[in-house]
C-alpha cells in the first residue's frame, strides 16, 4: 500500500511539474533607440574602409616621392585590381597597396605583386 500511494504521489507531481511548464508563455520587447541602426551602418562603412578592424597591406617601395610616383604609376597599369596610395612617413614616401581583411588574403595577392615588384612585402600597419 506504501509503494502504491508513493507510485500515486510521484505520478501526481510529475503530471502537476508537465502541466505548469506547457502552461508558461512568454512575452519579449525590446525598446531600442533610435540612432543603434545609424550606428551600425556606420560602424560597417569603417570596417569595410579600413578606418577600423584588422587590416593588412602590401609595401611596395620606401624613398623619395618622384621614384614612389613612378612606382604607383608602373603598379596601376599593372595591377588595377588592388587599391594603392603614397603615404609620407617620416623622412620617406611609401607605396601601399590593398586593404585586406586578413593575413591569407594579402598573401596571395602579395605573390602575384612581387613577379613585379621582388621587395613587396606584407604588413600590418599601426593605428593612429
Amino acid at each position: 500500500m506504501l509503494r502504491k500511494s508513493k507510485l500515486i504521489l510521484v505520478t501526481v507531481f510529475l503530471f502537476g511539474a508537465t502541466a505548469a511548464t506547457q502552461a508558461q508563455q512568454g512575452q519579449v520587447s525590446i525598446h531600442q533607440d533610435e540612432i543603434i541602426p545609424a550606428l551600425l551602418e556606420q560602424k560597417t562603412e569603417m570596417v569595410q574602409d579600413g578606418v577600423i578592424g584588422e587590416r593588412y597591406r602590401i609595401q611596395l617601395f620606401s624613398g623619395d616621392n618622384n621614384q614612389a610616383s613612378k612606382i604607383i604609376k608602373e603598379y596601376r597599369s599593372l595591377f588595377p585590381e588592388w587599391s594603392s596610395t603614397i603615404v609620407f612617413e617620416t623622412p620617406n614616401y611609401k607605396v601601399w597597396v590593398g586593404n585586406f581583411r586578413n593575413s591569407l588574403e594579402a598573401d596571395r595577392a602579395l605573390l602575384e605583386i612581387k613577379k613585379s615588384f621582388p621587395a613587396a612585402f606584407r604588413f600590418k600597419p599601426e593605428k593612429r
